[in-house]
């Protein structure tokens, strides 16, 4: 196994990026700078990757350097979510960094408890509870089976819950632009595999919204599950099976989703 952990230096607190993907997002982004310009802790870079925005997406975050500390945007066409990802993490400068989404919040205190509690364990991936809408997802899942939970028997989620050591990546790698709904699950599983240290700190760090990807689009959230299991080299039999399970229960959902 590689060896993974940072060792951090006490004297010297982690920097930390907070990292957004943005394409026309000037409808919710307001919500979002707000909560970056109430974080009690200020010393933090906000890095977008924006999608070549052709509403005032652009707008709103010039306008969002007159209330944050660093605030670093690089704009052009690119090939998804992951690859706008990819993009930012070269342009961030952080020790770790944070996966915000445009619809996403995060509560007073997030920056300061992450930078903290990444500071005190040196951890590669420092996982922590948020709200999925109203939802507290407050734990890692139980049993923590990787087969059928994912990341999530690991961690809590990507964005929003998850404070990632950058160095990671020159590790590890780049997320896949070939997973375009869950390239994120199979950078933390990846990482996890060739030795990456978790660490579960219970604060909450914000809201996660409810307009990703993979809430509309069922269908490609379940193959690109089943694509990872296979890829990972979980059993053929198991993986088939959850597959057609998730199918099954997700039907209807599907069917709307198609209209």
């Amino acid at each position: 196994m590689l060896p993974l952990t940072s060792q951090v230096n006490n004297l010297m607190p982690p920097s930390l990026s907070i990292i957004t993907a943005t394409y026309n997002a000037e409808a919710d982004l307001p919500n979002l700078i707000a909560s970056l310009a109430a974080q009690t802790d200020a010393d933090f870079e906000w890095v977008v990757a924006d999608g070549n925005s052709t509403d005032r997406t652009l707008e709103l975050i010039d306008k969002a350097k007159s209330q944050l500390k660093t605030v670093k945007v690089d704009s052009r066409p690119d090939f998804g979510i992951y690859d706008a990802f990819n993009r930012a993490i070269k342009l961030a400068s952080g020790d770790y960094y944070v996966v915000v989404g445009a619809d996403d919040v995060l509560f007073p205190e997030a920056v300061a408890n992450y930078k903290r509690a990444c500071a005190e364990t040196g951890a590669d991936l420092v996982t922590a509870c948020y709200y999925r809408g109203d939802q507290l997802i407050a734990g890692i899942r139980q049993p923590a089976w990787e087969w059928l939970w994912g990341m999530h028997a690991y961690v809590t989620g990507h964005a929003v819950g998850l404070a990632i050591r950058r160095d990671l990546h020159k590790e590890v790698g780049e997320y896949s632009r070939y997973f375009p709904i869950k390239g994120d699950e199979l950078f933390i599983l990846q990482a996890i595999r060739q030795g990456a240290s978790v660490v579960f700190r219970d604060f909450i760090a914000g809201r996660y919204g409810l307009q990703g990807t993979s809430g509309r689009d069922a269908l490609g959230w379940i193959v690109e599950s089943y694509r990872i299991q296979v890829k990972l080299g979980h059993s053929l039999v198991l993986s088939t099976l959850l597959l057609l399970y998730r199918l099954i229960r997700c039907w209807p959902r599907i069917q709307e989703q198609r209209v």
